[in-house]
C-alpha cells in the first residue's frame, strides 16, 4: 500500500455480508438497447471499427469560456451588447463622413482603446482557466496498449472502451466499470467527496466473473462487450449488462466508477472506460461557464439608455429649431442672417431644403452630445475592478498559511455584487466542516467525561463573555491548553486525566468503562492498517465518525489492530494485571446502519464464550430499546445527551446485552433468510428481524464526537446573519448529518421549531412499494405539497413571540417541491424560515434550488462549495466561491473568486465587498454627473449657435475629457476609497446592508446625481456666458471668441469637476491627491502644449492659452468664482443631510470622529438601528437562551 512502508491487507467479504456480486436482472435492465439506453462499448478494443463508428466524446474537458475560434466573435458579442459601446462605434462610423463636428482620428482611437482593453482583460482571464484545464487534462493514468503491457497515458488520450489501472489515492480519469481490484473479493473503497460532499468511504464491488483479473497480464486477450444507458446527470443510478464469452450478466451502480471520485484503501484497480469527458455523469451535472454581468451593471445599461434617451431628444428638439431657423433665412428674398450667406451654402444650411438639413443635423447633434455618455466608463470600471481584485488577492487576512492558498479573484466582473449579497447557498462538507470528526466528550455510567472544548461553546462564551449555556470555564480552558499541547492526534481531541492512562479503573464504576470501552474498540466495520516499520496502526472506516470511536478506544487502552473474516483482535488493558493484553471477539453478525433504523449493532462471542449484542445508535431509537433493569444512568445520560447538543456536537447512545444460545440460533436463522431474499421487501425483512433481537438492552453511555467545524465558521456565520444575509445549507449527506451540522454553526438552536419536509415518512415508504410509477409519484408529491402547505401556515402564526423556523427537506421531497406548479410555495416557506437546510440533494438539485431563490426573488445570490457536485450551483449563483481545498480542483475551476476557508467569506462580503459595492456605486454616479455637465454646457452653447452643429470646445479637447483630465480621479475613488476602515465595518456588519438594499445605487440617488450635473451645467454656463459674453477682454477691448470662451469654460469644467471628487471622498491617499489636483495641472500643462503645436493640428486652440487666457486676470478670477458658485449647491445638500437624516455609514463616520467607537453603550445603540431582527449565529443564540432563562420564573 502507498505511504509509510508495507501494510497488511484485510478480507472484507464477512464484514458487509455479502458475496462477491451475483444478481439477477431486474425491470430495469430489459430496457437496455432501447431508447436512452443505446450505448455499446467494447472493452479493450477501442480503435476497432465499430467502436469507432460510434464517434463517442472523447475525455477532453474544457471548462473556458472562449476557444481560439470563438475569442473574437464572442468578446466581441460581449463588448457591443453593452449598448454605450454599440452607439461609439456608430458615432466612430459616422465620424468618417461630412457630417461630423469632429475629427474621425479624435474619435476612433478612444473607441479602440476602450475595447482593446476590455478584450485582452478577458483573454488574460481565459488563459488562466486554461492552464487549469490543460492541469487536468494532462494527468497520467495507466492505460492497457497490447500484450498485457500497461503505459502512463494522459488522461485527455482515453478513449471508450479503454482498460485502465487506477492506483490508490488517484482520481478516477473518467466513469468506468469495475472489472477486479487487489482485493480478492473484487471489492474497493472510493471517496465521492467531490461528487456528493460525503467524506465516508463507500464500498464498489465487481462482478465475479471479472473478478479474478488481479494482474496486467490477465488482460492481454480480455475481450467483452458493454451495453447500457446513455449518458445523464444521475450519479446514484446505472443500468447496464456486461456480455463475455457468451453469458450476459447486470451491472449497477456496485460496478460504476465515477471521475473525480477517488480510489482509497484499496492498491489498484482495474476498470473499463464507458463514459469520458462531458459525458461523465459529473460533467453532465455541470452547465457552461455562464457570462455573469452585475446587478449595478445592468442598471448602469438602463441609465445609459436613459441619457440616450435624453440625447436623442436633445436632438430631435435642436434639428426642429435648427430646421425652421434656416428655412426663414430667406424670405420673400431678402436674407435674414446675411452674414452666413444662405444663398451661396451647402447642404447641410440650405434654406431651400431645410427638412434635408434639419435630418443631417439631427445625425450631428447625435454624434455632438455623445459626450453625456461616458465613453471610457466601461474601461474605467474594468481597471477599477482588476486593481480591487489585486487587493483581494493581495489581502493577508484571507491567506491560509497551512495550505499557502491566498485568495483568488478568479474574474473582476462581479467585486461590487460581493457588497449586495441576500443570500448565501453553502455546501456542508468540506465547506462549513473539515472533512473530520474528533471525539470530544462521553457519558459513561452517568458521569460525564471530557473537557474539551468546541467550537459553539468557544463562540457562545466569547460572545456572551461568560461560561453560560456550556461556554468555557476556567478549568476547560486549562483543559484546552494541554490539549494544546500535547501532539495532536487526528479524530481524538479528549482531556480527562480521570480516565485516561488506565486511570479509568479508579473510578466508581470501572466495570461499566470497561464495557464501554470494549464496545467503542468492537462496534464497527472498520479496518486496521498496521504500519510494519513503526508498528502504529492506522484505521479506514466508512464514516469519519467511526474512525473517531476507534482512534478513541485505541487512545483509552483498547486497541483494535485486526480483523479476520470471523473474528476482531484488541489489545485491552486489563484492570486485574495492569497490563495490556490480547484479546478476540469472534464476530457472529453485523446488523448494518441505515439512515431509518439509525443504530448499528455487533454480535460477537467473547474468550469467555458469553454472545455479546453489542449496540450504538440515536439517543430518539437506542432509548425506547432499553430493559426496565437497564435504565439506571438514563436521566443523567439524558441530561449529557442535551448539554452535548447545545454544544452543537453529534452524540451516541451506547448499549448492549448478553443472549443465550438458543435466542442467537433462532435470530441468525431468520436474518440468513432474510438476507437471502429476492425481493422489493428485503430490506424491510432484515430490518424487522433485527428490531426483535434489538431490545431489553442495557445503557452503558453515550458518546459525543464534534463533526470538526473550519475554524472560525461559527463567528463568520453569526457576523454574515447580524449583516443580513441569509444562509441555505445545501447538502448531499444525511438529514442526522445536516442537522447536527446546523447545531454546530448555529444556524439551528435549541427552541427553533423545525420544519422537516421528508420522504422517510412510514406513509411514503408504503407508497413506494407500489408497482404503478406515475401513480406513485404523483401521491408522493401530494404528501409533499401537504407538508409544505402545513408548514406555510406556522408563517403566519399571529404568536410574536414564536420561535424562528427552520427548514430541513430531503432531496426526494426537494424534487417535488422545484416542479413548477410547487416551486411558488416551496420558495415562500423557505424565505419566510431563519435557516433553510437541503439534505441528500443532487448537483443538479443545487443548482436548481441556486435558479429558483436568484430568478423569483431577484436579489443577489452567492453560492460556495468545495466539490465538483457544487459546480452547476456555484455556476448558477450570481456569485460562486470556490473553496480551495485539499480535495479536487474542479469547483475552483468553475468559480468566480476563491478562498482556502469559509471564515473568508467574512472578510471578503462585509469589507471587499462592502467597499466594492460603495467604489464602483460612487464612481459609476459621479461619471454620469461629469459628464452630464459636461454634456449639457454643449447643449447650452448650441442654443445660443442656433444648434448650427457648431462644438463649443475644441475636438481633442472633447476627446480627452474623459481619458485624461478627469479620469484617473474617478480610478482612484473606485480603488481606494473608504467610507469606514476595515475594523468598523466588522464591529458594524449591519452596515452591509447599504449594498444588499441598493441604497448608494438607487434611483433617488442616481437622479440626485444628474440632477447635480444638470445644475453645475447651467451655473457654468450662463454665468460665463454673463461674465465675458459681452465684456470687453482684451487690452483693445475686444470681446471674447468661441475659442477663448470655450477654453475658459472648459478649464471651470475641469475645476468644478474634480473639486466635487474631492468633497466626495471619505478617505484621502496621496494617490487621490495627485489625480486630483494632477488632472487640473495637466489640464493646463496641455493648453500650452497643443496651442503651441501649428495651427493645422491645434486649431482653434492655437496660443489661445498663452496669448488671450493667462494674461487676463479676469479669467482667473472667473474660474474662482464659477467653480464656488458651482460647488456650493451640493456643499449645502450634503451638510444638511450630514446633520439631520445621516445614512448608516455617516452615523458610523461620526463615532470614529467624535472618539465614541469604544463605547459600548453608543455602539449598541448604533447597532440597534438593525433593518432585520438577527434570527440564526451563536448572538441569536444567546438571546434566544437569555430570553427562556428570563420566562422560566414567571412559567413556575
Amino acid at each position: 500500500m502507498g505511504g509509510g512502508g508495507r501494510r497488511k491487507k484485510q478480507h472484507f467479504g464477512r464484514i458487509h455480508a455479502f458475496s462477491c456480486g451475483k444478481a439477477s436482472f431486474n425491470g430495469e435492465h430489459s430496457r437496455i438497447g432501447g431508447p436512452g439506453f443505446s450505448r455499446v462499448v467494447y472493452c479493450n478494443e477501442p480503435e476497432c471499427t465499430e467502436a469507432t463508428l460510434k464517434n463517442y466524446q472523447d475525455n477532453y474537458v474544457r471548462t473556458t469560456k472562449y476557444t481560439l475560434a470563438t475569442f473574437l466573435p464572442k468578446a466581441v458579442f460581449e463588448q457591443f451588447r453593452r449598448v454605450a459601446n454599440l452607439y461609439f462605434l456608430i458615432c466612430a462610423i459616422l465620424s468618417f463622413t461630412p457630417l461630423s463636428p469632429y475629427s474621425a482620428v479624435s474619435n476612433v482611437v478612444p473607441l479602440v482603446v476602450v475595447i482593446g482593453v476590455t478584450m485582452g482583460k478577458e483573454a488574460l482571464e481565459d488563459w488562466r482557466r486554461k492552464k487549469q484545464d490543460m492541469d487536468v487534462n494532462n494527468r497520467k493514468v495507466k492505460v492497457h496498449q497490447s500484450e498485457g503491457a500497461f503505459d502512463n497515458t494522459k488522461w485527455r488520450d482515453l478513449k471508450v472502451g479503454d482498460i485502465v489501472k487506477v492506483e490508490k489515492d488517484q482520481f478516477f480519469p473518467a466513469d468506468l466499470i469495475l472489472l477486479s481490484s487487489s482485493y480478492d473479493e473484487a471489492l474497493c473503497y472510493v471517496e465521492t467527496t467531490n461528487l456528493d460532499g460525503e467524506t465516508n468511504l463507500k464500498l464498489k464491488q465487481a462482478l465475479e466473473v471479472t473478478s479474478n483479473l488481479h494482474d496486467d497480464l490477465s488482460f492481454e486477450n480480455f475481450k467483452a462487450l458493454i451495453r447500457c444507458e446513455d449518458p445523464n446527470a444521475s450519479l446514484y443510478s446505472f443500468v447496464g449488462s456486461l456480455e463475455i464469452e457468451g453469458e450476459s450478466y447486470p451491472l449497477t451502480p456496485q460496478q460504476l466508477l465515477l471521475r473525480d471520485s477517488k480510489l482509497r484503501n484499496t492498491d489498484f484497480i482495474y476498470g473499463v472506460v464507458i463514459f469520458t469527458g462531458h459525458d461523465t455523469k459529473v460533467m453532465q451535472n455541470s452547465t457552461d461557464p455562464p457570462s455573469k454581468r452585475s446587478k449595478i451593471e445592468k442598471r448602469m445599461d438602463k441609465i445609459v439608455y436613459f441619457l440616450f434617451f435624453i440625447l436623442v431628444l436633445m436632438s430631435i428638439a435642436g434639428s426642429i429649431v435648427f430646421g425652421i431657423t434656416t428655412s426663414n433665412d430667406i424670405e420673400d428674398g431678402r436674407m435674414i442672417r446675411w452674414y452666413l450667406r444662405p444663398d451661396d451654402t451647402t447642404i447641410y444650411y440650405d434654406p431651400t431644403r431645410a427638412p434635408v438639413a434639419a435630418i443631417l443635423q439631427f445625425l450631428t447633434a447625435i454624434m455632438l452630445y455623445s459626450y453625456l455618455i461616458p465613453i471610457s466608463l466601461y474601461v474605467s470600471i474594468e481597471i477599477v475592478k482588476v486593481l480591487q481584485s489585486v487587493f483581494i488577492n493581495q489581502d493577508l487576512h484571507m491567506y491560509y498559511e497551512e495550505t499557502d492558498q491566498p485568495a483568488r479573484a478568479r474574474t473582476s466582473n462581479l467585486n461590487e455584487e460581493l457588497g449586495q449579497v441576500d443570500t448565501i447557498l453553502s455546501d456542508k462538507t468540506g465547506t462549513l466542516t473539515c472533512n473530520s470528526m474528533e471525539f470530544i466528550k462521553c457519558s459513561i455510567a452517568g458521569t460525564a467525561y471530557g473537557r474539551g472544548v468546541t467550537e459553539v461553546e468557544r463562540a457562545l462564551s466569547s460572545g456572551k463573555g461568560s461560561s453560560m449555556f456550556g461556554g468555557v470555564t476556567e478549568e476547560e480552558g486549562e483543559a484546552e491548553d494541554s490539549t494544546e499541547a500535547k501532539t495532536l492526534i487526528k479524530g481524538f481531541n479528549f482531556m480527562d486525566e480521570r480516565i485516561m492512562n488506565g486511570n479509568w479503573v479508579k473510578e466508581p464504576r470501572a466495570d461499566v468503562i470497561q464495557k464501554f470501552l470494549q464496545l467503542l474498540a468492537v462496534c464497527h466495520t472498520a479496518i486496521p492498517e498496521i504500519d510494519e516499520e513503526s508498528g502504529s496502526v492506522s484505521y479506514e472506516a466508512e464514516s469519519p465518525d467511526e474512525a473517531a470511536f476507534v482512534i478513541a478506544a485505541r487512545e483509552l487502552g483498547f486497541e483494535f489492530y485486526e480483523r479476520a473474516q470471523t473474528r476482531i483482535s484488541l489489545h485491552e488493558f486489563d484492570p486485574i494485571s495492569g497490563r495490556r493484553v490480547e484479546r478476540s471477539y469472534k464476530l457472529l453478525s453485523i446488523l448494518e446502519f441505515s439512515s431509518s433504523r439509525k443504530r448499528m449493532s455487533v454480535i460477537v462471542r467473547n474468550e469467555e464464550g458469553k454472545i455479546l449484542l453489542l449496540s450504538k445508535g440515536a439517543d430518539s431509537v437506542m432509548f425506547q430499546r432499553l430493559a426496565k433493569d437497564g435504565r439506571e444512568f438514563e436521566g443523567k445520560t439524558l441530561e449529557h445527551i442535551n448539554e452535548y447538543a447545545d454544544a452543537g456536537l453529534r452524540t451516541l447512545v451506547l448499549a448492549y446485552r448478553e443472549l443465550d444460545e438458543e435466542e442467537f440460533l433462532e435470530f441468525n436463522k431468520e436474518y440468513t433468510e432474510a438476507k437471502n431474499l429476492v425481493s422489493s421487501d428485503r430490506e424491510e425483512a432484515v430490518e424487522e428481524v433485527a428490531e426483535k433481537i434489538e431490545r431489553d438492552l442495557i445503557l452503558l453511555g453515550a458518546t459525543a464526537v464534534e463533526d470538526k467545524l473550519q475554524n472560525g465558521v461559527p463567528d463568520c456565520i453569526d457576523k454574515l446573519a447580524q449583516a443580513g444575509i441569509k444562509l441555505w445549507v445545501l447538502t448531499g449527506d444525511k438529514m442526522e448529518t445536516a442537522i447536527n451540522i446546523g447545531y454546530a454553526c448555529s444556524l439551528l438552536r435549541q427552541g427553533m421549531k423545525q420544519i422537516v419536509i421528508s420522504s422517510e415518512t412510514p406513509e411514503a415508504k408504503a407508497l413506494e412499494k407500489g408497482e404503478d410509477k406515475s401513480n406513485v409519484a404523483r401521491a408522493l408529491k401530494e404528501i409533499v405539497v401537504h407538508q409544505i402547505s402545513e408548514a406555510k401556515a406556522l408563517l403566519g402564526s399571529p404568536d410574536e413571540n414564536s420561535e424562528a423556523l427552520a427548514l430541513i427537506i430531503d432531496g426526494n421531497s426537494l424534487a417535488y417541491a422545484l416542479e413548477i406548479d410547487v416551486q411558488d410555495l416551496f420558495l415562500e416557506l423557505a424565505i419566510g424560515c431563519a435557516s433553510v437546510i437541503c439534505c441528500r440533494s443532487s448537483p443538479k438539485q443545487k443548482a436548481l434550488v441556486t435558479r429558483l431563490v436568484k430568478v423569483k426573488t431577484g436579489k443577489t445570490t452567492l453560492a460556495i462549495g468545495d466539490g465538483a457536485n457544487d459546480v452547476g450551483m456555484l455556476q448558477e449563483a450570481d456569485i460562486g466561491i470556490g473553496i480551495s481545498g485539499v480535495e479536487g480542483m474542479q469547483a475552483v475551476m468553475s468559480s468566480d473568486i476563491a478562498i482556502a476557508q469559509f471564515r473568508f467569506l467574512e472578510r471578503l462580503l462585509l469589507i471587499h465587498g462592502h467597499w466594492c459595492y460603495r467604489r464602483i456605486s460612487s464612481m459609476i454616479c459621479y461619471f454620469f454627473y461629469k459628464n452630464i455637465a459636461f454634456g449639457f454646457t454643449i447643449f447650452f452653447y448650441e442654443i445660443y449657435a442656433s444648434f448650427s452643429g457648431q462644438s463649443a470646445y475644441n475636438d481633442w479637447y472633447l476627446s480627452l475629457y474623459n481619458v485624461f483630465f478627469t479620469s484617473l480621479p474617478v480610478i482612484a475613488l473606485g480603488v481606494f476609497d473608504q467610507d469606514v476602515s476595515a475594523r468598523f465595518c466588522l464591529k458594524f456588519p449591519l452596515l452591509y446592508q447599504e449594498g444588499a438594499q441598493n441604497v448608494l445605487f438607487s434611483w433617488v440617488r442616481i437622479l440626485g446625481w444628474s440632477l447635480n450635473g444638470i445644475v453645475t451645467a447651467i451655473i457654468i454656463f450662463f454665468l460665463c456666458i454673463l461674465a465675458i459674453g459681452s465684456q470687453a477682454f482684451r487690452k483693445g477691448g475686444e470681446v471674447v471668441g468661441f475659442e477663448i470662451f470655450g477654453a475658459t469654460m472648459y478649464s471651470i469644467v475641469v475645476w468644478v469637476v474634480n473639486c466635487q471628487m474631492a468633497l466626495s471622498i471619505s478617505y484621502f491617499t496621496y494617490i487621490q491627491h495627485l489625480f486630483i489636483w494632477g488632472g487640473i495641472v495637466f489640464w493646463y500643462i496641455f493648453q500650452l502644449a497643443y496651442g503651441a503645436l501649428d495651427p493645422s493640428i491645434s486649431t482653434t486652440a492655437y496660443q489661445v492659452f498663452i496669448e488671450a487666457c493667462a494674461p487676463a486676470p479676469f479669467y482667473w478670477l472667473l474660474t474662482l468664482f464659477v467653480v464656488v458658485s458651482s460647488l456650493l449647491p451640493y456643499f449645502t445638500y450634503a451638510a444638511f443631510q450630514m446633520r439631520f437624516f445621516p445614512m448608516y455609514h455617516q452615523m458610523i463616520q461620526w463615532i470614529r470622529i467624535d472618539g465614541q467607537s469604544d463605547d459600548p453603550e453608543f455602539c449598541h445603540m448604533v447597532r440597534q438601528r438593525s433593518l432585520r431582527p438577527t434570527t440564526v449565529g451563536y448572538t441569536a443564540r444567546i438571546e434566544a437562551s437569555s430570553k427562556r432563562f428570563e420566562e422560566k420564573p414567571e412559567g413556575h
